[in-house]
């Protein structure tokens, strides 16, 4: 059987793919969606002995009626249940040290996910220091733009219209003739 040091791993193992994805998870139960995922990722799942649909059936046995979860108890039933149909030239206590070999120490990984797109004519789009015309108002010259500031015309209630240069003199001019 595996040793304990290897049974920490799994452990852990077991607790960050609980925790993946959901902030509210205390990494202590293992979803359905986050067990799919760890036999994908773990290349338990290879598409030949072991399928998606394989992983479904196993965890809905190894689970209670009522729960949608697993605990880590049933997470090693359900390797336990893996193990001789992935490896079935081994004997079960070979296909339980290989399947726990396949699982120790892995994390989710992220492969697939969506990355920013990295095309000149996207980068020439998105640069706001070549914008021109109205457009160009909008941002400061960092590139950050300016908000409420940079899309409407704030109107100024001073009493001046908006292009005159000598506003705020009014005052100056009538203290002058008295």
């Amino acid at each position: 059987m595996a040793e304990s040091a290897d049974m920490e791993q799994l452990l852990t193992s077991f607790k960050k793919f609980a925790v993946h994805g959901d902030t509210k998870a205390t990494g202590k139960e293992l979803n359905g969606k986050n067990w799919a995922k760890l036999c994908k990722d773990c290349r338990i799942i290879d598409g030949k002995n072991v399928t998606a649909t394989d992983v479904d059936i196993v965890f809905s046995k190894v689970k209670q009626k009522t729960s949608r979860v697993v605990t880590y108890e049933e997470f090693q039933r359900a390797l336990k249940e893996l193990a001789p149909k992935r490896f079935k030239e081994q004997s079960k206590e070979e296909a339980l040290d290989s399947i726990y070999k396949l699982v120790e120490g892995r994390e989710p990984t992220n492969v697939g996910v969506t990355k920013v797109a990295k095309a000149k004519a996207v980068d020439r789009l998105t640069d706001a220091s070549r914008y021109t015309g109205s457009h160009k108002g909008r941002f400061d010259e960092s590139g950050k733009g300016k908000g409420r500031e940079g899309r409407e015309e704030i109107v100024e209630k001073t009493g001046y219209v908006g292009a005159y240069k000598n506003a705020g003199t009014y005052d100056e001019k009538m203290k002058a003739e008295k």
